[in-house]
């Protein structure tokens, strides 16, 4: 059995990843809940080295502030992390790699099979045909979504860039071919574009569930749970290899 704690609890991922642990008693027992409401624990004591984590995994989904919160605590108390929160930028990035030298990390901006079966799909594509295809890309969130673009279209977007070997100037170029709306309460979805000259490929994932990225996140935590260091993404836990 794997002790999880969880950060962003009362958020709409938080409580489902909450929800479905309490479902399999067998594999999970979630031990500590942190959130910014006021109804949860705060990690800020974590944060400053005062006290010391009582999970095996904490399972980050609170926001950009709230993963570095996430990070610093999982550091000090030698614990796996996993975050699957959105917007981090670079320097956060920079952080995480050397927090990763001594714990293990799985860091993803989309913690579903589906978007990550997608992933590859999409290198595949873009391995496979000519700058003659153009990327375009459309990403549909709820509301109540801070962030755009989404997490989950920049990730497409680097692996794209990586395979046609974009430089920097260019990749941020072509984040303005991501278009991003937000209305009503959409759960997630991502359509990749390559248009040719006389043919068009369109890989699209649609989220009917946030239960999808929850289950995610509770693989990702079994995984890191037997790892000793290291960063890791959902291709390392669903061990995705070429399609």
């Amino acid at each position: 059995m794997i002790k999880i704690a969880v950060n962003g609890a009362a958020g709409r991922m938080g409580s489902r990843i909450l929800a479905l642990a309490n479902e399999q008693p067998n594999n999970f027992k979630v031990v500590q809940t942190f959130d910014l409401d006021g109804r949860s624990e705060s990690l800020l004591p974590y944060v400053k080295g005062k006290k010391k984590l009582k999970c095996d995994v904490l399972i980050d989904f609170s926001g950009p502030d709230g993963a570095n919160w996430s990070a610093a605590a999982a550091h000090l108390s030698k614990k796996a992390v996993v975050i699957g929160s959105t917007g981090l930028d670079d320097e956060f990035m920079r952080k995480i790699k050397t927090i990763a030298k001594g714990i293990p990390v799985a860091l993803s901006s989309n913690m579903s099979v589906g978007v990550n079966v997608m992933l590859a799909l999409v290198v595949e594509a873009a391995q496979k045909l000519s700058d003659d295809f153009a990327v375009q890309m459309t990403e549909t969130h709820h509301c109540h979504k801070k962030d755009a673009p989404s997490g989950t279209a920049l990730m497409l977007l680097r692996a794209i860039a990586d395979v046609r070997k974009w430089n920097t100037q260019r990749t941020t170029k072509e984040k303005g071919r991501i278009h991003s709306i937000r209305e009503g309460e959409i759960v997630g979805d991502h359509t990749v574009l390559f248009s040719g000259p006389s043919e068009t490929i369109e890989i699209t994932h649609r989220a009917q569930s946030r239960d999808t990225f929850a289950r995610g996140a509770l693989l990702a935590a079994q995984f890191v749970s037997k790892k000793t260091r290291g960063l890791y993404t959902m291709k390392d836990v669903l061990v995705i290899g070429k399609i």
